[in-house]
């Protein structure tokens, strides 16, 4: 297939577009390079320097194309609160834009990154695509309502992919390395490993210790980057009609470990890859904060024959080569 991937060279995006190479497809990248690195877009890719704002852009973009994975658009909980007006327009009104480009250009197949913050305050563990979603965010907020957008486009095949917390990093057999790099950083991840290695290791700050958890700390759910791209072309493949399963309209998938791992397993896990102990200090709960964050990922296999398979060690040993 020759693939749109809006937000190609961005973390996630750059990924899915490696291992769409990698498995045959043409790929053109759509990327404005506000957050995502030039370097990141894979050998082979046609690349277009443009935003999902831009319908000309957009026009050329899909010049050809079958099918779109849309991953374009800003993701930052806390700049989403602080800057609302510029979520909207991004997140909402530029998806609204390439929708109206996919209706001109006929093409009617797209796999949306959305996310978990659609759900809001959960009603229970692990969290199920029928629970509600009353996002207490805007970024949220924007990524529930282009999910309503796609809900709506009755002639679209579209699949909104609702992950939890993503990490570690693409290592190709040519040792070409992709991973998170965001300036700031706000993943724990990243900041985790900053807490343990260089010379003057980061300070790591724990927002609380006395969860009703095991160890006490919050728990999360993670999957791996190389796992989550793998997820979003087997939702392309099922969009395309491989498979016993077809898909009109709109469905949400969650994407996660199904498990989860405490901010402690974490840290634990990084000192041992990397041999040396975190600068960790304890500090107040955060307020909204909820104690557990696990995915459902039943719909996940049945629809897509999709599991995780890589831990939390090769999510830290792939983060650290970064």
């Amino acid at each position: 297939m020759k693939v749109l991937v809006t937000g190609g060279a961005g973390y996630i995006g750059s990924v899915t577009s490696h291992l769409l190479i990698e498995r045959g497809h043409q790929v053109v990248i759509l990327d404005d390079l506000s957050t995502g690195h030039f370097d990141a877009i894979p050998e082979g890719a046609e690349f277009i320097e443009g935003s999902i704002l831009d319908p000309e852009a957009i026009t050329r973009a899909l010049s050809e194309v079958v099918a779109v994975v849309h991953f374009a658009g800003k993701s930052l909980v806390g700049e989403s609160m602080e800057k609302p007006d510029l979520y909207w327009s991004v997140n909402r009104d530029g998806s609204a834009a390439l929708i109206d480009g996919m209706k001109r250009a006929n093409v009617k197949r797209i796999v949306f990154s959305s996310s978990a913050a659609t759900y809001g305050e959960p009603t229970r563990t692990p969290i199920d695509e029928s629970d509600p979603t009353v996002p207490t965010n805007v970024y949220g907020e924007t990524k529930l309502a282009v999910e309503k957008l796609l809900a709506a486009e009755k002639v679209f095949s579209s699949i909104s992919l609702r992950y939890f917390n993503v990490a570690g990093a693409l290592v190709t057999d040519n040792d070409v390395i992709v991973g998170e790099r965001h300036l700031p950083e706000t993943h724990l991840f990243p900041n985790v490993l900053n807490a343990v290695r260089g010379p003057k290791p980061a300070k790591l700050t724990l927002h609380g210790d006395d969860w009703p958890t095991p160890d006490g700390t919050g728990v999360r759910d993670y999957v791996h980057v190389v796992d989550l791209a793998d997820a979003h072309i087997k939702a392309l493949n099922l969009l395309s009609g491989q498979g016993d399963i077809s898909i009109s309209g709109h469905v949400a998938v969650n994407l996660g470990s199904g498990v989860g791992y405490s901010v402690r397993e974490v840290i634990t896990a990084a000192e041992e890859v990397l041999g040396a102990k975190a600068s960790v200090l304890v500090g107040p709960r955060r307020a909204g904060d909820p104690a557990v964050l696990v995915a459902g990922i039943a719909r996940a296999g049945q629809l897509l024959g999709w599991r995780p398979t890589r831990g939390l060690a090769e999510m830290v040993e792939s983060a650290a080569r970064v």
